[in-house]
């Protein structure tokens, strides 16, 4: 098993509950799909508050996964109709 070494946690922030929610929902179906032994990716939500963390084996693979899950996320809010505050 390779460790590890680059990692990064996003945090998206929405109005109501029911967004995060849906956004998480709509998201999390997605982890392990594009997974590979370079990242993991996990899908966390509290109250209004999505949580992505993504640990990667080398900052090349950290980028593209960091995109792919911006990428998901802003799909996601599209189609639940809401945007997100980010923070990371």
């Amino acid at each position: 098993m390779v460790t590890q070494s680059h990692s990064v946690d996003l945090c998206f922030e929405y109005p109501t509950d029911e967004h995060a929610q849906r956004v998480a929902r709509s998201i999390r179906v997605e982890v392990g799909g594009l997974e590979d032994d370079r990242s993991t990716v996990t899908v966390g939500r509290s109250d209004t508050e999505v949580a992505v963390g993504i640990s990667a084996t080398d900052l090349v693979a950290l980028r593209a996964a960091i995109n792919s899950w911006c990428r998901y996320i802003s799909v996601a809010e599209q189609i639940a109709g809401c945007e997100s505050t980010r923070s990371s």
